[in-house]
């Protein structure tokens, strides 16, 4: 198959079936870290209670799937017209976002799925960054999420020069500001059951659970789910400048800059940054990794509703 990296951009794969239940939205709860005042996230007969938003990002590993399955099933994908052989074991979860259009039901039932494009293809010195559109639909075909996420693949080559095409894209973050401090500061602590707890929603990636595998891959032991600190700080922002109301939250992305080991003290800086769309604010945030003294999620963007805290 002759390498033409333009002939992938567009290219649709098969479609994903997909479900959930109540359970499995609780899980992933406690999986970014919900406390047990999160009682809107954690408990399904609070009259608050409303799936985390978030919840979809890990419906394209977790698919229809409701017990344990082998990682390796899971990251092999169709043949991609006009892309080289990838290896898989090279890859890392580079970015991701979600646009949330409409409120999860707590079970899903049978016929939903992920229809998935690549949306986005770039070669530069350094490797092949594959961009995928990913959207949630029921089975009437009514859209409930759209996802963008980003693979790096170390060390790919296609043709050797540098080369950039999208036909989609999702809202890029702003620069933090310079000139004044964080409007929220929202300091987290992970445990060093984080990765334990967060699998269960469907990465099954030994990389996080298996110190041997950690080791052989040159971060000393396990590290964190990327979408579990991505989780951290979705959760952070709807407690802080969405007053814990789940509903709050439009939209959400970030870039994966360096890894969190389970343990971690987690800190996420938000400013407010001007207004977003339907009544929301645009949101600004890093997520510092305290405990290493490096920024794991970088170039953060959110859409919120800005909803007061009660006096009462």
């Amino acid at each position: 198959m002759s390498v033409d990296l333009a002939k992938a951009v567009g290219h649709r794969s098969k479609d994903l079936p997909v479900s959930w239940n109540q359970r499995d939205l609780l899980a992933y709860a406690a999986g970014v870290g919900a406390k047990a005042s999160n009682l809107s996230l954690i408990y399904e007969l609070y009259k608050a209670w409303a799936p985390l938003p978030t919840f979809p990002v890990v419906l394209a590993l977790k698919g229809d799937d409701d017990d344990v399955t082998l990682f390796t099933s899971k990251v092999q994908t169709d043949t991609v017209p006009g892309l080289p052989k990838l290896d898989a074991r090279q890859i890392v979860h580079a970015s991701q976002s979600i646009d949330i259009l409409r409120e999860i039901p707590s079970v899903s039932g049978a016929g939903w799925k992920l229809t998935m494009r690549v949306s986005g293809i770039h070669e530069n010195k350094s490797g092949i960054i594959l961009e995928k559109e990913s959207i949630l639909v029921d089975p009437k075909g009514t859209q409930y999420a759209k996802l963008y996420s980003a693979a790096f693949y170390l060390g790919a080559k296609a043709t050797g020069r540098k080369f950039s095409k999208q036909i989609a894209t999702p809202p890029q973050g702003k620069p933090i500001p310079k000139d004044r401090k964080p409007d929220w500061v929202i300091k987290d602590q992970t445990t060093p059951e984080q990765a334990v707890i967060y699998r269960l929603s469907g990465d099954y990636n030994p990389l996080h659970i298996d110190p041997k595998v950690g080791k052989s891959a040159g971060f000393g032991g396990v590290i964190l789910h990327g979408l579990s600190a991505f989780g951290f700080a979705a959760r952070g922002l709807i407690s802080e400048v969405g007053n814990n109301d789940p509903r709050s939250l439009k939209f959400f992305g970030t870039r994966f800059t360096a890894p969190v080991s389970p343990g971690d003290a987690l800190e996420t800086q938000a400013w407010e940054v001007g207004p977003g769309p339907n009544g929301t604010i645009e949101v600004a945030f890093i997520t510092k990794n305290t405990t290493s003294n490096k920024v794991a999620l970088g170039g953060g963007i959110a859409f919120i509703k800005k909803l007061e805290k009660s006096r009462l």
